[in-house]
């Protein structure tokens, strides 16, 4: 009788196991995927490889369970691509993976790039949703996108996301601001990218002056890894999808 006992009790340990694993996946499953893509680009393919990474950021922006898709060369360097991607969970992007654009794009990949892509998933704190990030500029804008990447010192990761969480509403509030969100690198809780999507430089300067930016410059110059902070910064030109108001 107490072996037959110790066995149910297995067996019901067993099953409560194996549906709580399978609850964790689903849940998984379910969530929002956020993904930014590094492309180095070899210089006679450039051209080519712009127009193929468009095509796919349209026809991905097309897709119902596509959330954001916009791509970038690098102000200083060209040869340099980054892809913004958010997707309502990690199922459609896999099957949004299997259509002719994205193989085509993959195919042109092991020719065109100088080295792999590197795949950042991140994170979003604070996160806006399908319609904001959706937000365009307007047409007599002249866009500037900045990426910053913050490597925070152990231990002080809380107090810089407490600091971002007073400040950005006033950020999203700036008339000059399109899109503003900062992430958390999935790999390491430590690390972080922020997004910010200014209509014009002078809009960008103008967020470098405005006073509650303090506090988080205050951090960037004293919590962060390596300094300086700058070093972080990417400034980045739109290519695709160009969409504006």
């Amino acid at each position: 009788m107490k072996t037959k006992t110790v066995m149910i009790f297995t067996t019901l340990f067993l099953s409560i196991g194996k549906l709580a694993i399978a609850q964790n996946s689903n849940k998984r499953e379910e969530e929002m995927v956020a993904k930014i893509t590094r492309y180095e680009v070899k210089k006679g393919y450039q051209q080519e490889f712009q127009k193929t990474l468009g095509d796919y950021v349209l026809q991905s922006l097309s897709n119902d369970d596509n959330i954001m898709s916009e791509a970038y060369f690098e102000q200083d360097d060209k040869s340099v691509i980054w892809l913004f991607e958010r997707w309502t969970n990690q199922s459609k992007l896999d099957k949004f993976k299997n259509n002719s654009i994205s193989k085509a794009l993959i195919t042109l990949e092991k020719a065109a790039l100088v080295k792999p892509e590197k795949i950042i998933y991140v994170k979003d704190l604070e996160p806006i949703s399908k319609q904001q990030w959706r937000r365009a500029s307007k047409t007599e804008d002249d866009q500037l996108t900045i990426i910053l990447f913050v490597d925070a010192k152990k231990g002080t990761e809380e107090n810089f996301k407490d600091v971002y969480h007073t400040a950005m509403p006033q950020f999203r509030n700036e008339s000059g601001v399109v899109t503003y969100q900062l992430s958390e690198l999935k790999e390491d809780n430590t690390q972080f990218v922020t997004f910010e999507k200014f209509r014009s430089k002078d809009a960008f300067q103008y967020h470098l002056n405005f006073p509650p930016i303090q506090p988080v410059i205050n951090y960037l110059n004293t919590n962060i890894k390596k300094q300086p902070f700058q070093d972080g910064i990417h400034t980045l030109i739109e290519f695709a999808p160009l969409t504006r108001e």
